[in-house]
């Protein structure tokens, strides 16, 4: 049904804009082939119940770039000359925001329906009692728009606990989907369930024990024809995504050294020399990607102190000058690693570096720490935005922001970069209590 309106949309916007084809019928068949190569390349109309915002911003976004693509390469394929190029862009204007409307609408609607309503409902069950477990039904139960219906847990721990009686529930309740803790099940068990789902027409999904690790996202794959997993596939490994984060990094790096530090170095210059003597800019040594070391740069804020590779900055921190608490306040004083980011020894958006000695420490501390130098370290990132930025007070600071910064190497896509970005500069304004 989506399929239909999207190409509804496309079709009929074609006809009455005077777009001037000279075969009108020979458009509506190439535009309607490649909306559905794209859009079956793009999994555009698979968008899961527990779907977000973020991954519908993102399928639109790569659906109409090709589709921009097609939509012109049709006047060179076909020798068009007499195709208007402002009717072609109206068309396509109007196309994009139609359908982007529609998907929109489509996806409340359903959400809707599925919690005020209760149609589209899935029945489910969870074998197992754990965290994990209880932090899923307490989902199923609360995030109701998602269309869960759970109706009952059984726990492998429970004495009185037995396979078959759960069986038979699922069967007599017309369970639809089984959410299994791989945890509490052995290798036979796992077997059985396998096996009772294929039989029963049941979707079976696991809950992986991760109490020791914040994030498995297994990539299958064979070698041969032996099939192998590997712990995590990590986007910025691929050839083409390393390429457009780079491209984005540099745009974005020169437009704020052009625009923005080929004034204002010169003016702090000033301000920073006159409070107090010492370099306008604090270079530091601190751990980049595969933990390479490379110097980070940012406006001096403190007075020259022999502490500084030592010692973050805490609240009412003395070394701190007013013009650098202004600066730290603001954030300011991390602009000059734009030019870490042109340079690539940083990137816009990504895990915030931390100091050599910091590193060694949390290396040995702090579980899964050296994940995040799969990737360059970024000017703001993930963890810094959920609050987790400045002075690590706690031990359970540093695990919260190693779990961010973990999410975001195995989950990047430009999306998440925008969005972080946008997010950064509104805490900038709104202000944060750690910035010190």
């Amino acid at each position: 049904m989506s399929y239909l309106m999207d190409l509804l949309v496309i079709n009929l916007f074609a006809y009455f804009l005077p777009i001037n084809f000279q075969t009108p019928l020979l458009f509506h068949a190439y535009i309607i082939l490649g909306w559905i190569v794209v859009s079956t390349k793009n999994k555009f109309y698979k968008v899961h119940r527990y779907a977000k915002v973020v991954l519908v911003l993102r399928l639109l976004f790569v659906q109409f770039v090709f589709f921009f693509l097609i939509l012109y390469a049709f006047i060179g394929f076909f020798k068009q000359p007499e195709i208007s190029r402002l009717a072609l862009a109206q068309y396509f204007s109007l196309v994009l925001i139609t359908v982007a409307v529609l998907k929109f609408l489509r996806f409340i609607l359903l959400m809707q329906y599925r919690e005020h309503i209760k149609g589209n409902i899935r029945n489910v069950v969870v074998i197992g009692r754990n965290r994990k477990t209880d932090q899923l039904i307490r989902v199923f139960k609360e995030r109701t728009e998602y269309g869960y219906n759970f109706l009952k847990q059984f726990s492998t721990k429970n004495p009185e606990f037995d396979k078959n009686d759960c069986f038979r529930f699922i069967k007599d309740k017309n369970v639809d989907e089984i959410y299994c803790s791989v945890s509490e099940l052995k290798d036979g068990e796992i077997t059985e369930l396998i096996n009772f789902a294929d039989n029963n027409l049941k979707t079976l999904k696991f809950i992986p024990d991760n109490k020791n690790i914040f994030a498995k996202k297994l990539k299958f794959e064979y070698y041969d024809y032996i099939p192998v997993l590997s712990l995590r596939d990590i986007p910025l490994h691929n050839p083409i995504n390393a390429f457009l984060k780079r491209s984005f990094d540099i745009i974005f790096s020169l437009i704020i050294i052009l625009g923005l530090l080929s004034w204002l170095i010169p003016l702090l210059a000033i301000i920073i020399t006159l409070e107090s003597k010492g370099p306008v800019f604090f270079r530091q040594n601190r751990n980049g990607v595969d933990n390479r070391e490379f110097y980070c740069y940012k406006f001096r804020s403190m007075a020259p102190n022999r502490d500084a590779d030592n010692y973050q900055a805490t609240k009412n921190d003395m070394r701190i000058t007013k013009v650098g608490k202004f600066l730290r306040s603001t954030s300011i004083d991390e602009l000059p690693q734009f030019y870490n980011v042109f340079f690539g020894t940083m990137s816009v958006v990504g895990p915030r570096p931390h100091m050599v000695k910091h590193t060694n420490e949390y290396a040995d501390t702090v579980d899964k720490y050296m994940v995040r130098h799969f990737v360059k370290p970024g000017i703001t990132g993930l963890a810094q935005v959920r609050g987790y930025r400045g002075e690590v007070e706690t031990h359970a600071d540093i695990q919260n922001r190693i779990k961010f910064d973990i999410f975001y190497v195995e989950n990047w896509s430009m999306f998440l970069d925008v969005k972080i970005i946008v997010q950064t500069i509104i805490n900038v304004f709104k202000g944060e209590v750690k910035a010190y």
